[in-house]
């Protein structure tokens, strides 16, 4: 550009909208001996405060999926993922974000489950897991482990440290 040229100023392009943030999560379904599923409460404060749903979350930058959920269930939860293997991967648009969710199903883990962060757990019969208020993104998981169910035994078979169920 040389001095004194001007400067023409380019029109916004009508109907362009601001992008939409995408996160990518991680969520488990855990089983207790019994094979209820455990299911935690979103804290208020969090995005989709009250709403259940299966433990996990983001991925953090340079990580794998599966580092990320068993980083996620010590962090949350004080379990030591010991064997998982992925159910689904699902998108869930929300009005606000874009959520990637990459679901495990853990065969074996070491230690009791506790609300470290301080949220609501429960544990769940997996029939009973539609009418829990989960999250819109975690309904599909939902008919992911009743699919799979009807086909196969999904239930975890844990290690003999997660005989006591949380009631």
């Amino acid at each position: 550009m040389r001095l004194g040229e001007e400067i023409q100023a380019l029109p916004r392009c009508p109907g362009r909208q601001s992008v939409t943030p995408v996160v990518r999560v991680v969520a488990a379904v855990l089983r207790d001996a019994a094979g209820r599923v455990l299911i935690a409460q979103r804290p208020p404060g969090k995005h989709m405060a009250g709403y259940w749903e299966f433990p996990g979350g983001k991925i953090s930058a340079g990580e794998s999926s599966v580092q990320a959920v068993t980083r996620e269930l010590a962090e949350e939860l004080g379990v030591t993922v010991h064997r998982c293997h992925p159910l689904l991967q699902l998108r869930h648009d929300y009005p606000d974000r874009v959520v990637e969710l990459e679901v495990f199903v853990v065969d074996d883990y070491g230690g009791q489950p506790c609300a470290l962060e301080a949220q609501a757990l429960r544990w769940v019969a997996a029939a009973q897991l539609g009418a829990q208020g989960l999250l819109p993104a975690d309904r599909p998981i939902v008919e992911a482990l009743n699919a799979a169910a009807g086909g196969q035994d999904i239930s975890a078979s844990n290690s003999a440290s997660n005989s006591a169920s949380m009631r």
